[in-house]
């Protein structure tokens, strides 16, 4: 018989500092129901998403929990937060979850397609000669480009096989390489004062407020040298919402070159920048096995930047 649990150990620690040995192993639905429960945030709506009792969702997120001897959610206060550990499983786990539910997909396994993310630009000028001559010399696996708005692009969350990244990336467990890089370029209000210069230099921007893409951005205050850091930042959460604030004449931006061709804004202007350090464009896939086409797309990719 398995020992009933102790609402003050959530964890299964057993006062002892170590893991309880689990009863059974971590099955599918134990991932369901914590990634329902940190998307909702809340045991009750996580239930009505899966369809089940709060009670039935309580007990497999505690069961998890024992199984990793680590608690991933923090039930402190009225609306769950996760914990540290909880955060770096959630990637993980929706890894896992988007492999499964990628496996059986039936309508896939005729033609597996790699699925390219990126978070804005793509592969800047090199994006429609990569598609097309993927397409000539790969006619049974279709590539996919996907924008999502996130760090990796959806990678470390299983949603993509490969990404097209700008700017160092910290995530654990991927494999990366430097196929270009960019120069950087301002982005400004059209009808502003900045918008007639022919370039301008960090500094000329830090006097006003700068729009910060927190989420799939590469630009930070740490851009500018500690003596002229921006005066103010502004945080939007994608480019699409980047590009209106900087319309609507709310502050100024810094992007890659390729900004100025994949996103033309009448409200927004592009001035090259003369100070400012380049971007690197990254090719990242996870650190493992992967789809099979993997080294084709990246042999390709770097075909294409040497043809220029």
């Amino acid at each position: 018989m398995s020992r009933p649990e102790d609402p003050a150990d959530p964890a299964g620690l057993g006062g002892t500092g170590r893991p309880a040995v689990p009863s059974r192993a971590v099955e599918l639905r134990h991932l369901r129901a914590f990634l329902a429960v940190a998307e909702e945030g809340n045991v009750t709506r996580a239930a009505a998403h899966l369809g089940l009792t709060q009670p039935a969702v309580s007990r497999t997120l505690a069961a998890l929990e024992r199984h990793l001897g680590l608690r991933l959610v923090d039930r402190s206060t009225h609306h769950l937060a996760l914990t540290p550990e909880g955060v770096a499983f959630r990637d993980k786990a929706a890894a896992a979850v988007a492999a499964f539910d990628e496996a059986l997909d039936t309508g896939r396994l005729r033609h597996w397609p790699l699925r390219l993310g990126h978070a804005w630009s793509a592969f800047g000028p090199y994006t429609t000669p990569l598609l097309r001559t993927w397409q000539e010399r790969h006619p049974a696996t279709p590539l996919e480009l996907l924008r999502i708005d996130d760090r990796t692009a959806g990678l470390t969350r299983g949603e993509v096989d490969a990404a097209l990244l700008r700017g160092p990336v910290q995530a654990p467990g991927l494999v990366t390489e430097v196929l270009y890089t960019e120069a950087r370029v301002a982005a400004v209000t059209s009808d502003g004062p900045l918008a007639s210069r022919t370039s301008l230099r960090l500094a000329d921007l830090a006097d006003g407020p700068v729009v910060v893409n927190t989420v799939s951005g590469t630009t930070t205050p740490e851009l500018w040298p500690p003596h002229t850091r921006p005066a103010a930042t502004l945080t939007v959460a994608n480019t699409d919402d980047w590009l209106t604030a900087i319309a609507a004449g709310r502050g100024s931006g810094v992007s890659g070159a390729s900004t100025a061709a994949m996103h033309p804004h009448p409200g927004v202007a592009y001035v090259p920048l003369d100070d400012a350090p380049g971007v690197p464009v990254l090719l990242a896939r996870r650190d493992g096995p992967g789809h099979p086409a993997l080294p084709k797309l990246a042999a390709l990719a770097r075909e294409i930047v040497a043809r220029g």
